[in-house]
């Protein structure tokens, strides 16, 4: 990185499997239609540490993860890290406010690991509905999906406890508990790490006592 911003990727050679993969469970693909979209998105290869969004950028892709874990963030006003979401495999991230309406990202997207992406450009979106018309349906379906986790999140957030927010964290993404800092996934319940700490420790406490 130079200045805080993304340095060049490398060209990486075109590996669009698990993403027509992820498609076909909500729409059918014809040969033909991979082939045109094949040549509208790109395939990118992030280092640890480089951003594919920075805040007040404007985003201009959509990202699928094909390999790799990466964290959506904000920093407030007194410079505090604030995770509003992760994406690991099969995943996609992005700042979707800053992409769908090509204004500044309120967002960071910041890779935790090497990272693999196929990223749809939104200049190209139009042209690829015109071709593939089924895609609109797709990523409306994505997108309500997206809309309807962060408003799960929220309701947990507020109802429930920090404890149940970890165990519910825990139970429904192991995966990223594995993959990332304890720090981050406090940074993400709204918790500080040191009372994560406590929660962790009086859960084993628990366990030994069962």
């Amino acid at each position: 990185m130079q200045n805080g911003r993304l340095a060049p990727a490398k060209a990486a050679a075109m590996n669009t499997e698990p993403l027509f993969e992820y498609i076909q469970r909500y729409i059918d693909l014809t040969g033909r239609e991979k082939e045109i979209l094949s040549g509208q998105v790109n395939h990118r290869k992030y280092l640890k540490g480089q951003y594919i969004v920075q805040q007040g950028d404007i985003c201009k892709h959509e990202s699928f993860v094909i390999k790799g874990c990466l964290k959506t963030f904000y920093i407030d006003n007194d410079g505090q890290e604030h995770i509003v979401m992760f994406a690991i495999e099969n995943w996609w991230t992005a700042d979707l406010g800053s992409f769908l309406t090509q204004t500044p990202a309120d967002y960071n997207v910041q890779c935790l690991e090497n990272t693999e992406v196929i990223q749809f450009p939104y200049e190209k979106l139009e042209n690829l509905y015109e071709q593939i018309p089924k895609l609109e349906r797709f990523f409306r379906i994505i997108i309500q999906k997206a809309y309807v986790a962060s408003e799960k999140r929220i309701i947990r957030n507020f109802s429930l406890p920090a404890k149940e927010r970890y165990l519910k964290f825990r139970e429904q993404y192991p995966e990223i508990e594995r993959r990332v800092p304890q720090y981050m996934i406090a940074s993400y319940l709204g918790i500080t790490k040191e009372f994560l700490s406590k929660i962790r420790s009086q859960l084993i406490t628990d366990q030994q006592g069962c």
